[in-house]
């Protein structure tokens, strides 16, 4: 029986593709770099905001130097404008009604850092429908490490086998394979059918009412 949906959190809960390109295209443009069109920014994300400027930059300026100004300069735009555009997937609302009216508890595990994570779900959602909401720390490995599901399936007291990760790319599947827990691919968020498949996601849901029914289903 599952009894917790540990999720990811952007192309899982949130659509913040917008804000996040916004983002660092402005920082980019702060220091004269080409900037890129949002869809690129769907496989720009998903482990981590420096791993978003490392890959936003010219090949030739990946060096720790330029990506800590360029991150810097995000993170100051993007604190002012991470709820611009940012909002909640249809569907979302009820889905966690739904799994709370079943007695499921819901946790969120992002690569996105600790203080945004937190910050949008307090605003979009609320904070006190979750048991435990973890982002990107520094003295915590990211995802795909399972280092932070472990930690939430210590927080809600739930065993890994009535666990279940839901997420949109390949580092969600991978982190609950190298959680031991079974995997649910998102196919309303950034990445594809392709990526979830080839990663090995043992479920792959248009849309979010389909997790309700694995639940159900056990």
């Amino acid at each position: 029986m599952i009894r917790l949906v540990i999720f990811d959190l952007d192309g899982t809960l949130v659509n913040s593709i917008y804000d996040l390109a916004d983002s660092v295209n402005y920082a980019l443009l702060n220091f004269g770099y080409p900037t890129h069109d949002t869809e690129k920014y769907r496989y720009f994300v998903g482990n981590g905001t420096k791993k978003l400027c490392e890959r936003a930059l010219p090949e030739d300026k990946r060096n720790d130097a330029e990506i800590e100004r360029l991150h810097e300069v995000f993170l100051k735009r993007y604190s002012q404008s991470y709820l611009n555009n940012t909002v909640l997937y249809d569907g979302i609302d009820e889905l966690l009604s739904g799994l709370l009216s079943m007695g499921v508890k819901c946790a969120v595990a992002s690569n996105k850092t600790d203080v945004f994570t937190k910050m949008i779900i307090d605003k979009l959602l609320g904070l006190n429908l979750f048991c435990a909401i973890i982002g990107k720390r520094e003295e915590a490995n990211a995802k795909p490490s399972p280092d932070i599901v472990y930690e939430i399936l210590k927080t809600s007291g739930v065993s890994k086998s009535d666990a279940i990760i839901a997420g949109d790319s390949d580092v969600d599947i991978l982190t609950a394979k190298n959680s031991g827990i079974r995997s649910v691919g998102c196919l309303w968020g950034f990445r594809t059918y392709a990526e979830l498949k080839d990663a090995g996601a043992d479920y792959i849901i248009k849309k979010p009412s389909e997790l309700l029914k694995i639940i159900q289903e056990g």
